[in-house]
């Protein structure tokens, strides 16, 4: 069994900053990629940024160049978040093992509250 654990989350005026942690307990993930997704009320789940097991990482066009995911041990990664937008507004969430269909992961966070204020 596998738990993801978020923390971090919070309200923040636009153009600062907040980093978000996502604690893995349980079994080891077997090298899946972990990835940070966000959801607005009304619309779709957005894949914002993943990481694999060698460090490789990839990014939304929407937070390329102001986001940076980063693994800090084998349990632990982190999403730091610059440059805030009022349109970061979100609930993210931490995921990782892809089930090879959009959005589909097998194991999730309780996701937690990102607010950027104009």
């Amino acid at each position: 069994q596998v738990q993801l654990v978020e923390s971090g989350g919070g309200s923040v005026q636009a153009g600062g900053s907040l980093t978000l942690s996502c604690v893995r307990s349980g079994v080891n993930l077997g090298g899946c990629r972990m990835v940070w997704l966000r959801q607005v009320p009304g619309k779709a789940r957005e894949l914002v940024s993943s990481i694999a097991s060698d460090g490789t990482s990839s990014y939304a066009d929407s937070v390329k160049g102001r986001f940076i995911i980063s693994r800090n041990n084998s349990k632990t990664i982190t999403l730091q978040m610059n440059s805030l937008k009022t349109e970061d507004t979100a609930v993210y969430y931490c995921a990782a093992c892809w089930l090879g269909t959009t959005g589909a992961y097998r194991y999730w966070g309780q996701g937690t509250q990102v607010t950027v204020s104009s």
